[in-house]
């Protein structure tokens, strides 16, 4: 839809008052949510469009997108307005009638804002991606863009390696974007040339946009003066952003229907696997008094009868309890239920439990692996007799539903420790039939482990198909007449993920080339279609496979590697060479590691280390 004419607010309206009766769910389209905010467009310097590239009932609830809508909106000179992928039948009605994508709140033309913020947490929404900027009307590849083009920006965990979609995005910002997005704006809102805004922005930190930054010749000088001066440092927030005082309540129901406000932001324990625990260090938390604030104006605003405290860990939250119970004890007469994230098992405890004075729905744990071995390997300081006490402990507490999250292919992983997770989950099972009878219910929940960037095992290779598909059936025939109910992605879905997450620049080319063919949210599994992506690769003459499938040296250049996380590169090494010996590394909140963040952000890991082992550094 490029070269689309110019359409009015009011030619949209009325084209959604002729057409949404034959749409499903036409609410994801209408907009006029409680608590949105409308400005006047003519008032404001510059216009952002927010976008999250998959259908309303999903992006709705994205905490990133709502927090930088409050944030942006509360800007006397800035305006902020949503959109979200369409569904099937309503982008076919917009191409058929030429209607450009547009925002909720208004109806304008998202090409007719100054900047479209496009949140991209994972990578099998890049076709959706390129499908959401086509359908504004704005040219897919960056260089093809004029001034009369809004600057395309991106965040989200799945741009820490921007190499796959650096043809089609203008800005790439890494990591915590709130702190900074509002910088971004109010730079460009001076200048009115394309050339102009983006060069306004380029010295800030975790900023990278491919245009004025050649990786290649990043390479090239770090390799012949040995040094890291030239890399891209993230940006990171000392303490977490306010978050949305006023909620937006959606017209439909959505996948997270509920109150949630981040307590804690980052992760201590050094998962090996776990991209998210290394690129949001250090941990930073939101004061308890911060919560509870947030949470009674969240409440008054919305209605909301549910409450979900985010944070990787949770449990490891340090006034947790204290927490919990002051939520019961303040909401309990208003029937509001709170809802948690999986619990760590090492820093579970009974009085964790007993805080806690709700029994519904699931409770979460993740071993992760089932074997003591695997789980020193990617550095899981827990035993089977860990888990088996603390699922006793959850049904004596009154609790009868109980999930377990497990990963398959892990490295150095053989068919002994898959038939283990049978096992481990079969001895839960039984605890639970004696402590609550035929009310336990276990469901277990089975991931391919894929090799993210910034982790100590991005330089591994994923299991072979093969081997995974063995491991499928095994766990198929192990859990069938067991009364647990087993579930686990995709290959198809799990090979994609790993060839475009670990790809480079040449991957952009194939990702256009699939959305070309049809290939649009990949996220779904019902929709995935990897023939058309081993089509676009064949096109290319790539080998999907060399990104996915084959072990990286430790000395060669990654696509990603320009990027700086305040990890450094020497520390995943050192732990990649520990999880070769199944050698634990201690929680960073009780022993300092020394993984490099401190020489960035001082006074935040002197508060976590302590002095003395700050001093010892």
């Amino acid at each position: 839809m490029n070269d689309s004419k110019a359409i009015s607010p009011q030619e949209i309206s009325h084209f959604l008052d002729t057409v949404l009766f034959n749409i499903e769910k036409p609410g994801r389209y209408v907009g006029g949510e409680f608590n949105q905010v409308i400005k006047d467009w003519n008032s404001v310097k510059l216009k952002a469009a927010l976008a999250f590239p998959d259908i309303y009932d999903i992006g709705f609830s994205n905490l990133g997108l709502n927090i930088l809508y409050d944030q942006v909106n509360s800007q006397n000179d800035l305006l902020a307005e949503r959109c979200f992928s369409v569904w099937e039948d309503m982008e076919q009605a917009m191409r058929k009638a030429d209607i450009p994508l547009y925002t909720l709140e208004s109806k304008h033309p998202v090409k007719d804002f100054d900047v479209v913020g496009i949140s991209i947490p994972y990578e099998t929404l890049y076709t959706n991606t390129l499908n959401l900027i086509d359908l504004a009307g704005i040219a897919v590849f960056s260089k093809k863009r004029t001034d009369i083009d809004p600057i395309i920006i991106a965040g989200g965990h799945a741009t820490f390696n921007p190499a796959p979609m650096s043809l089609f995005i203008d800005v790439f910002v890494i990591g915590d974007g709130e702190d900074i997005f509002l910088e971004m704006l109010h730079r460009m809102s001076a200048f009115a040339s394309r050339e102009e805004r983006l060069r306004s922005i380029n010295d800030l930190s975790g900023i990278f946009i491919p245009t004025l930054f050649n990786v290649q010749r990043y390479f090239d000088i770090r390799k012949k003066q040995d040094e890291g001066n030239f890399a891209i440092v993230k940006h990171v927030s000392p303490r977490l952003p306010i978050p949305p005082q006023s909620p937006l309540i959606p017209n439909i129901d959505t996948t997270h229907n509920r109150i949630a406000i981040e307590v804690m932001r980052g992760c201590s324990h050094g998962c090996r696997f776990c991209q998210a625990g290394f690129i949001t260090r250090p941990v930073r938390e939101r004061p308890l008094e911060e919560i509870m604030a947030s949470l009674r104006e969240s409440i008054k605003q919305s209605g909301y009868d549910e409450i979900s405290l985010l944070s990787l860990s949770i449990s490891d939250y340090s006034n947790i309890q204290a927490l919990i119970m002051q939520i019961n004890q303040e909401f309990k007469g208003l029937h509001v239920n709170l809802s948690l994230p999986s619990l760590r098992i090492e820093s579970f405890s009974e009085e964790l439990m007993q805080s806690i004075d709700q029994r519904k729905g699931n409770f979460t744990l993740a071993p992760e692996s089932a074997t003591e071995n695997m789980r020193r390997t990617i550095n899981k300081p827990i035993s089977d007799q860990d888990l088996l006490e603390t699922a006793k402990l959850i049904f004596q507490k009154g609790w009868t539903s109980l999930k377990l999250y497990f990963l398959i292919g892990l490295p150095g992983e053989n068919l002994v420790d898959v038939q283990h997770i049978i096992d481990l989950c079969k001895q839960v099972k039984t605890i639970g039939k004696r402590t609550v009878g035929g009310r336990a219910r276990i469901s277990v929940s089975i991931n391919t482990f894929i090799p993210k960037c910034h982790t100590p095992l991005q330089w591994v290779a994923m299991d072979s198909i093969e081997n995974v598909n063995e491991k499928h059936r095994m766990l198929r025939e192990g859990f069938r007449n067991s009364g647990m109910l087993l579930s686990f992605p995709s290959m198809d879905s799990s090979l994609l993920e790993g060839w475009l997450s670990r790809g480079d620049e040449s991957v952009a080319q194939v990702i256009y080339s699939a959305w070309k063919a049809g290939a649009k949210f990949d996220a779904w599994q019902d929709k995935l279609d990897l023939e058309i992506w081993k089509s676009a690769f064949a096109e290319h003459a790539i080998d999907p496979f060399m990104f996915s499938h084959r072990e990286r040296t430790e000395n060669e250049d990654l696509p990603w590697d320009f990027i700086d996380t305040g990890v450094s590169k020497q520390y995943l090494l050192r732990e990649y060479e520990r999880s070769k010996q199944n050698e634990l590394t201690k929680d960073c909140r009780l022993n300092c590691q020394a993984c490099g963040i401190q020489t960035t952000y001082d006074l935040v890991c002197r508060d976590l280390a302590g002095e003395d082992s700050y001093a010892n550094l």
